[in-house]
C-alpha cells in the first residue's frame, strides 16, 4: 500500500478521520478473522475464553445487529488481525504517535435488513461511552472491513470536522431515528452537517477520532457487513486516577490488548 504519510495526517487531523481505499491487511489474516467471526458468533471459543459480556449472544435473532466485545481473547485468528503491524504503522502515521496499543475490540456484524427488525447504527461520539479515559486522552478507532463495504451495505458515515465541535454529551449507539437523531445534534455556529461514506475493499481500514460524530443506515445488500472496531490509544493517554476498570481493565494485558506499534529509539 502506497500512502504519504504527512498527507494522510493532514487529512486525518483536518476532518477528523482517514479512509484507506486500498487494503491494508494481507487477505489470508482477512480470511482467517472471518473463520474466527463465524465460530465465535456460534459459541465456539478455540482459545478456552469467552468474548466479555455482550448485548448480543451466541443463540440471539440473527437478524439483529451483533456486537461483541472482545472477540480477539476467544480465537486466536481475530487474534492475529488486531494485532497485525500493518495496523499500527498506519495508526502511527496518522497520529505522530510514539507508541500504539489497542485497548478494547468489538465485532460487528451487521446482517441484511429484514423487515421486522432494523440494524442502524445511531450517530454518536465514542467519547460519550469512553469516560473511563482522562479527558484530552488521544484515543481513536480504526474500523476494519472483512467484506468490501459499497453504498448498498450500510457504510459507515462521518460527520467531517464534527472531531472539532468538543464533545457533544448525547449519543445513542443503537439509535434508529438517525434523521430525528440528526436534527437534535447540536451543530456549532458557522458550522456544517458534511457526511462522507466509508466504502472499502475487504482488509480496507479507516480511522476516527474519539469526538468525531458517526453512524450508519441499513444494509440493503445481499450479504451481511462484517467489520472489527479496534480502539487504540497513544502514549498521550490515561485512564481516569489510573483505574484498572471496565473498558480499561485489560491495558496491562498484552495478551488480550497488544502494543501494535512501538517507535524505534
Amino acid at each position: 500500500m502506497e500512502l504519504q504519510p504527512a498527507a494522510a495526517r493532514a487529512a486525518y487531523e483536518r476532518d477528523g478521520f482517514f479512509i484507506c481505499g486500498q487494503p491494508v491487511l494481507p487477505a489470508e489474516v482477512v480470511a482467517g478473522a472471518l473463520k474466527g467471526m463465524d465460530e465465535v458468533r456460534a459459541g465456539r471459543y478455540h482459545t478456552g475464553t469467552q468474548p466479555q459480556p455482550s448485548v448480543w449472544k451466541p443463540g440471539d435473532d440473527p437478524h439483529k445487529l451483533c456486537k461483541i466485545e472482545m472477540p480477539q481473547i476467544a480465537d486466536q485468528a481475530i487474534w492475529k488481525l488486531v494485532a497485525h503491524p500493518a495496523l499500527g504503522e498506519l495508526a502511527a502515521a496518522l497520529t505522530g504517535a510514539q507508541w500504539v496499543q489497542v485497548w478494547w475490540v468489538q465485532l460487528l456484524y451487521k446482517p441484511p435488513t429484514h423487515q421486522q427488525t432494523s440494524t442502524n447504527v445511531g450517530w454518536h461520539q465514542d467519547r460519550y461511552y469512553w469516560q473511563v479515559w482522562e479527558p484530552g486522552s488521544e484515543l481513536f478507532t480504526a474500523w476494519v472491513a472483512l467484506d468490501e463495504v459499497r453504498v448498498e451495505s450500510g457504510p459507515m458515515r462521518f460527520v467531517r470536522g464534527s472531531h472539532r465541535w468538543g464533545f457533544i454529551g448525547q449519543s445513542d449507539f443503537f439509535g434508529q431515528d438517525l434523521e430525528g437523531q440528526r436534527r437534535a445534534m447540536p451543530v456549532p455556529a458557522g458550522q456544517e452537517w458534511s457526511e462522507a461514506q466509508v466504502l472499502l475493499p475487504a482488509g480496507g481500514i479507516s480511522f476516527h477520532h474519539n469526538l468525531t460524530l458517526h453512524g450508519s443506515g441499513p444494509n440493503l445488500s445481499a450479504r451481511p457487513r462484517r467489520s472489527f472496531a479496534i480502539h487504540l490509544r497513544t502514549d498521550k493517554s490515561r485512564p481516569v486516577d489510573d483505574r484498572r476498570a471496565g473498558l480499561t481493565n485489560f491495558i496491562d494485558n498484552h495478551q488480550y490488548c497488544p502494543v501494535v506499534y512501538q517507535r524505534p529509539a
